[in-house]
């Protein structure tokens, strides 16, 4: 930061100080993370957007088919190049990396998280990559809220909560649904929902809100008016509905983690881009709805255009038999998973959320379709079922059943379709949970033990870290080592009462207290005789710095009883940790996180 803006910061600071109160700056931040996060998104829609339509405008006339096929990998390779020259960072997928950083990192995001989203998502989205934009914007909101917490020098929970006012501002300014949004920041990143924090979110998402009718005018991206109510003679459908998404999500889920792993066994990122940019060439050509984000397949849906919204196929069906148009849908949902998870296998950007909501159209759309035309004389609202169909779906993989309820409600402008948003919603949400017990969001964290709920003294530990609590300063003894060694190289220079034994190479053996050796002390006969080796013994318990979160490590300090356990890392013994230092690291981590 150059100098003249540093002493302006500070003059600013200490006028802050003196004049405004610190709810009052929070709430001041808050608007100007809706702001930022209001910019970003809308930065982000409009470069996809054009680069979309470019190649609408000049090329697809003439070269539609090929180019599903060449113009993803050509996307895929800039975004590869992009990576590997210039940003030589990881790029995560927006809102787990964002819940790593609440959970593991104070909410201290870098800030290459706000260009290098800006660059990569529309190259990958623009070119036809299978992905949304919703993980991307959240990430270059959340970046921008933690770094504008850092500029403006505010504690650990401040940054947290601007981190979801960005985010929440991001949703909002997608979808123009703050209510919906704000559900999002809380339900997704697990937000304390007190009055304090409620305000700045309300605050954040009007900013964002505003933000995008400024620069965007009363556009949409989903555009849906309501005309079919509901009907209570279709509850059952709507509870046949919310079976059927609630096992589409357990498939969604099972697809994306599969085909995550399959490309993981790939060392080498070039080897990931070729299998995965020829695979989602192939799909994109057999199957064209499934090129970039999807908007066009929902809102045709919606609007009753299912030949619009299926588009041209390189086969010659015969789009009048219902049944074709029925198979169709049902291959999109299918599909859409598996091009969306290996455009991200490949090196793509982007998100999960807008490829849900497709997979939902889709499949809501059909099963309307299939009731419609089974011959029982049954009718029932196609555009009401691709709605709740986008709600089950998104309710189910997210695990976020509030947001698909809310989000639905407000596209909608009304809340006609409350009961089946909440009957599919939840119906989808149970099943799901039942057979994948987290979303595809937080999966990883939760195996890590380092994902944020809404149980504070869990998140406390989580957010320590393990390396400020070992400590490394003890006297190491070999097992040749005779009793006097003992006492004149480690009892004479050390102020601990315990040392551990290790091997040549460095392999935690047991330990030798002060209590073990103290009836021995004086005895001189027994210098000589008695050993390190026939003096240890094991450890109450041992700590694995690789596997054991700070969560376990409580536990076998509660379970073991013991003040001090070793820690091993890599097979190799590398500390203690002591009780009192972990418990002074939980009590400063409180006080940082609650006030």
């Amino acid at each position: 930061m150059p100098i003249k803006v540093r002493s302006l910061l500070r003059k600013f600071l200490i006028w802050k100080y003196k004049h405004i109160s610190e709810r009052q700056f929070v709430y001041i931040l808050s608007i100007l993370v809706g702001f930022l996060a209001g910019i970003g998104t809308v930065v982000l829609k409009n470069l996809t957007y054009y680069i979309g339509h470019l190649f609408n405008l000049y090329i697809f006339k003439n070269y539609q088919s090929t180019l599903y096929f060449v113009l993803p990998i050509i996307g895929l390779l800039l975004v590869y190049i992009i990576k590997q020259t210039w940003l030589k960072k990881h790029i995560g997928h927006g809102i787990s990396t964002t819940l790593h950083a609440i959970s593991k990192l104070n909410g201290i995001i870098p800030r290459y998280n706000i260009y290098a989203g800006l660059i990569t998502a529309p190259l990958t989205a623009g070119f036809g990559g299978s992905v949304g934009l919703q993980g991307p914007a959240v990430s270059i909101g959340s970046a921008l809220g933690s770094n504008t917490a850092r500029l403006f020098h505010m504690n650990t929970k401040t940054r947290m909560l601007l981190i979801g006012c960005a985010s929440a501002g991001a949703m909002a300014s997608m979808f123009k649904a703050p209510i919906a949004a704000i559900i999002f920041a809380i339900e997704i990143f697990s937000l304390d929902i007190a009055f304090t924090s409620l305000v700045p979110l309300l605050l954040a998402s009007v900013s964002a809100v505003v933000t995008s009718y400024f620069f965007l005018g009363t556009d949409v991206l989903l555009r849906f008016e309501l005309i079919d109510k509901f009907e209570i003679n279709d509850i059952l459908f709507y509870v046949l509905l919310g079976l059927v998404t609630g096992h589409m999500s357990v498939y969604f889920s099972k697809v994306f983690f599969s085909i995550t792993n399959f490309f993981k066994s790939f060392e080498s990122r070039a080897k990931r881009l070729l299998i995965g940019g020829i695979a989602i060439g192939t799909m994109l050509f057999l199957i064209p709805p499934l090129y970039g984000e999807g908007y066009g397949i929902m809102n045709n849906l919606l609007k009753g255009d299912h030949l619009a919204a299926i588009g041209n196929t390189p086969f010659n069906l015969d789009l009048d038999n219902i049944w074709i148009v029925i198979g169709l849908l049902f291959g999109i949902t299918l599909f859409k998973a598996i091009a969306m998870t290996t455009t991200f296998g490949a090196g793509g950007v982007g998100g999960v959320f807008i490829p849900t909501l497709v997979m939902g159209s889709a499949l809501g759309n059909a099963f309307a379709k299939v009731i419609n035309n089974i011959g029982f004389g049954f009718d029932v609202s196609e555009s009401n079922f691709t709605l709740i169909g986008m709600t089950g779906l998104m309710a189910g993989v997210l695990h976020a059943p509030l947001t698909a309820i809310f989000l639905i409600a407000e596209i909608t402008g009304g809340y006609e379709l409350f009961v089946p948003l909440i009957l599919v919603s939840a119906i989808s949400f149970a099943i799901t949970k039942y057979y994948v017990s987290h979303s595809v969001y937080t999966l990883k964290l939760a195996k890590r033990g380092e994902l944020i709920t809404h149980n504070k003294d869990q998140n406390v530990l989580m957010m320590l870290e393990i390396d400020k609590v070992i400590e490394t300063n003890f006297v190491i003894l070999k097992p040749e080592m005779t009793l006097g060694d003992i006492l004149k190289n480690a009892v004479a220079k050390s102020s601990r009462n315990h040392f551990p034994v290790v091997s040549k190479k460095h392999e935690f053996l047991g330990v030798i207290r002060l209590d073990d050796i103290r009836h021995m002390m004086f005895n001189t006969e027994l210098y000589d005789k008695v050993t390190a080796e026939g003096l240890m013994h094991a450890d109450a318990g041992i700590i694995n710095y690789d596997e054991d979160s700070m969560n376990d490590i409580m536990m076998k300090f509660k379970t073991s009883g013991a003040w001090n356990l070793p820690v091993i890392k890599n097979g190799k013994y590398y500390g203690y940790i002591s009780k009192s230092k972990l418990l002074t690291a939980y009590r400063r981590q409180l006080i940082n996180v609650t006030h």
